[in-house]
């Protein structure tokens, strides 16, 4: 999606910037909710496709220090509210894909399968809002 442009815009980039009204009542931004969305395979390629996303590139890159990585995500508007909701978001989302058909498997029911995908996500994004509309009246 990063790779793929449409007159000078990358298909990711008109992914995240749909989601973005949604991802701010969250505390996120239209990246961090996309690269959740595009990390359904593996949870753990989440950070990556946020840093790819907000470098505009098809790859990874490596940092030298910490601090790169704090000064890309600040001028990308992250502040400390943006990271805990990043972090409820991560804790209470649905599950990866592989643990999604192991509940299938095991159950044997689609309704259950659903269930542990929906509920968690669900909670996560009212644990997020509620955490935002909260940390927004002290700031």
């Amino acid at each position: 999606m990063a790779n793929v442009k449409l007159y000078d815009t990358s298909i990711l980039s008109y992914c995240s910037n749909f989601l973005d009204p949604f991802a701010k009542l969250l505390g996120l931004d239209g990246v961090i909710l996309i690269a959740f969305i595009l990390g359904f395979p593996a949870n753990e390629i989440v950070i990556p496709i946020i840093i790819m996303a907000y470098l505009s590139q098809g790859s990874l890159t490596d940092f030298v220090s910490i601090s790169e990585l704090s000064n890309l995500f600040i001028s990308n508007g992250w502040s400390w509210i943006t990271v805990i909701c990043t972090i409820i978001f991560s804790l209470f989302h649905w599950p990866c894909s592989t643990t999604l058909l192991t509940i299938k498997k095991e159950t044997g029911s689609i309704k259950w399968t659903m269930i542990a995908a929906i509920l968690p996500t669900i909670i996560g994004m009212i644990f997020c809002f509620m955490f935002n509309c909260i940390a927004k009246i002290f700031i």
